[in-house]
């Protein structure tokens, strides 16, 4: 069964102890392989999704996918017998029709013995707008561990209760608060803002991840002092929710321009300066105007 860390008890935790990142500009097989087996306690990544992004050089879909194997099977070297890996991916699209990634990629993980813990789908307001099929506003986090003794801990990523004082009106718990006191489970769809042009974590890179949404899963899937690897790190969003919580970083990308980015981020946020949206923090909802 799960672990339970009952000392968390916030959404936020403060670092207990100095952390470190490793951050590179390298391929991320070359990386991974130089990192020790069984030493990453959440692997939690994006990877390209081969749509033709500035980033990445599109390549038969059959292609891709034996990329993407080859680098979960690193990942799966790497995980720690408690950890998890977190593969958050949307679709590949060729000619007009939707080929599902997380669908594609999942027998991947089964190949290697991992056990599917949820299938989180991440939903934001903004994003594609399609005129010949419904607009593709969400996409598709695959949570995996290698067995049933992994860590997890619901407390830090607890939401606001909808009735939070409501009671039990009979029964032996009557007059007793009939849930968590600390709030909710989040349940597994997301409403989470991606990162647009108004969003005070955007930076140059097109894909962005919020730092609130690896926030999330580095609360509740790792402690304090645990490693976190993202092989495909973007500008750092990754690293700076590991290390803005107490853990180590550790990632790669092959785009030096992004890796900078992602440097720079850590030393903002190790000056205090760094900008992030809360993690649970509400949806801006605009109000209605008047004519």
């Amino acid at each position: 069964m799960a672990r339970q860390n009952a000392q968390a008890r916030v959404a936020n935790v403060v670092p207990i102890r100095k952390t470190k990142s490793v951050i590179e500009c390298q391929d991320n097989l070359e990386f991974m392989r130089s990192l020790k087996k069984g030493s990453m306690d959440l692997i939690v990544t994006s990877p390209p999704y081969n749509i033709g992004k500035e980033y990445e050089k599109r390549t038969p879909l059959d292609l891709y996918i034996e990329s993407q194997a080859a680098t979960i099977a690193e990942a799966v070297r790497l995980l720690h017998p408690q950890g998890s890996i977190c593969w958050q991916v949307g679709n590949h699209i060729d000619d007009g029709e939707v080929f599902p990634l997380d669908v594609i990629l999942y027998r991947i993980f089964k190949d290697h013995g991992l056990r599917l813990r949820n299938r989180i789908i991440w939903t934001f307001g903004h994003g594609l707008h399609c005129q010949n099929r419904f607009s593709g506003r969400h996409e598709t986090i695959l949570w995996f561990t290698k067995g049933d003794d992994y860590t997890f801990n619901l407390d830090p990523v607890r939401i606001p209760s909808k009735y939070p004082d409501k009671k039990h009106f009979k029964g032996p718990n009557k007059g007793k608060l009939s849930g968590n006191p600390l709030g909710k489970n989040p349940s597994d769809v997301w409403d989470i803002p991606n990162v647009k042009s108004n969003h005070v974590e955007k930076t140059d890179h097109p894909c962005q991840f919020p730092v609130g949404l690896v926030e999330r899963l580095v609360l509740s899937m790792t402690n304090p002092g645990d490693n976190v690897l993202d092989p495909y790190l973007g500008v750092g969003s990754s690293a700076v929710a590991a290390l803005k919580n107490g853990r180590n970083a550790y990632g790669c990308d092959i785009t030096e321009e992004y890796v900078e980015v992602a440097r720079d981020r850590i030393a903002q946020l190790e000056a205090g300066t760094l900008r992030t949206r809360a993690m649970n923090q509400p949806i801006y909802e605009p109000p209605v105007r008047e004519d």
